[in-house]
């Protein structure tokens, strides 16, 4: 169910996107955290109280997908938007059949993002 104060979590190595993006979010009625990697968030009291995951696909480290499938193998069920500065179907194709909502294309527009939020919390 929506709520208005629901948690969005971003993860993004992207310092612009860390700081913009919870902007947009306020607007649209969301609370909103923002972790710099994969292994930050996983180490974070955030997992629990995320009930979407904002998350872009390629960072140093551990990726988007990679941090997909360690949530997943833990059994931890959360909606993720993949955001990505690349336009890739084949990996579009794929984050979605393993279950994401969306996969966004920087710059994507607020209208797509909120979308891709509104379904991502009703899957919740």
């Amino acid at each position: 169910m929506i709520t208005p104060r629901s948690l969005v979590s971003i993860i993004d190595d992207d310092e612009s996107v860390r700081e913009s993006l919870p902007d947009l979010l306020k607007e649209f009625g969301f609370a909103s955290q923002t972790f710099s990697s994969a292994e930050e968030f996983l180490v974070s009291d955030g997992i629990a109280r995320t009930q979407c995951l904002i998350l872009d696909v390629a960072m140093p480290g551990m990726s988007g997908p990679e941090l997909q499938e360690e949530l997943s193998r833990r059994e931890i069920k959360i909606p993720i938007i993949f955001v990505t500065g690349h336009r890739d179907e084949a990996l579009r194709s794929r984050l979605i059949k393993r279950g994401a909502i969306a996969c966004l294309i920087k710059p994507f527009s607020d209208a797509a993002m909120l979308e891709a939020l509104n379904s991502a919390l009703k899957v919740n």
